[in-house]
């Protein structure tokens, strides 16, 4: 009744079914990496949220690499903007999805190191090579806060740095290259600021770090691993319906060639 599945066409079936339950099967392991991944990330950003504010150089110094459990933490500084030194970063997005530029700035602390503040993003002036309209920082001394951020870098952030740029602008935000520029010592990494906040909502702070969806891999998981299970199922099906079809076939044949002839 099953030699039918010696055919070209059922061994070819079968292959590819022996193929897919394996893929299928590496692909929801893989999405649940992804899942754990990802909640192991967003655990960090969270507790790196509710932690208490720390001042700035108990977590970084100049050639410092802020690591994962630094990053997202609240920090604190005292000292005054170096408004004459500050330059934007191109290409920058705010939450609305447009381009614009963020607003990078430098503190000077009171022991003489220099902290990069990240004050948050205007839109583009009339043109890429025009300087953009940047409100001052608050003068004199001043205390700010904001989030611990590693420097940016081509190989993670995926910004090419490109050369040959506009006056007073940037690609990336990265404190090395600052303290080449301004011939100082620069504390690793940056803030982005949250505190004081901007008089007229400009430059328009950045938002809270979003959470990554960890849930939707764990769903993409499992969505898998229903598909491998349905594989074999469905192939069992399909054999068993062509057995049915074939074997009512063989039977209509036997009851024509079984009928009498007619007179």
């Amino acid at each position: 009744m099953y030699r039918f599945l010696m055919s070209r066409q059922w061994v070819i079936l079968t292959l590819i079914a022996l193929l897919l339950i394996p893929t299928m099967i590496r692909l929801g392991i893989w999405q649940m990496h992804r899942y754990e991944e990802r909640t192991a990330r967003n655990q960090l950003v969270a507790d790196a949220l509710a932690a208490d504010p720390v001042p700035v150089e108990r977590l970084t110094a100049p050639g410092h690499t802020v690591t994962s459990g630094e990053r997202y933490r609240t920090v604190t500084a005292t000292g005054r903007f170096d408004a004459e030194d500050e330059v934007v970063v191109r290409r920058r997005t705010n939450s609305d999805d447009e381009v614009g530029y963020h607003v990078l700035t430098p503190f000077l602390l009171d022991d003489g190191k220099v902290l990069l503040v990240n004050r948050g993003w205007v839109p583009s002036g009339p043109t890429q090579t025009t300087f953009p309209k940047v409100p001052a920082p608050p003068a004199g001394e001043v205390t700010v806060q904001g989030r611990l951020m590693p420097s940016e870098t081509t190989a993670a952030s995926g910004i090419k740095n490109l050369s040959d740029l506009p006056d007073r602008q940037v690609m990336l935000i990265n404190s090395d290259q600052q303290a080449r520029r301004l011939g100082a010592e620069v504390l690793g990494g940056y803030i982005a600021l949250t505190a004081p906040e901007p008089k007229g909502d400009t430059p328009e702070l950045l938002g809270d770090p979003g959470k990554e969806d960890a849930a939707l891999n764990y769903a993409y998981a499992v969505q898998w691993w229903l598909f491998s299970a349905a594989v074999p199922v469905g192939w069992v099906i399909l054999a068993r319906r062509e057995a049915r079809e074939r074997a009512q076939a063989a039977e209509k044949q036997d009851s024509s060639e079984a009928e009498p002839a007619a007179v």
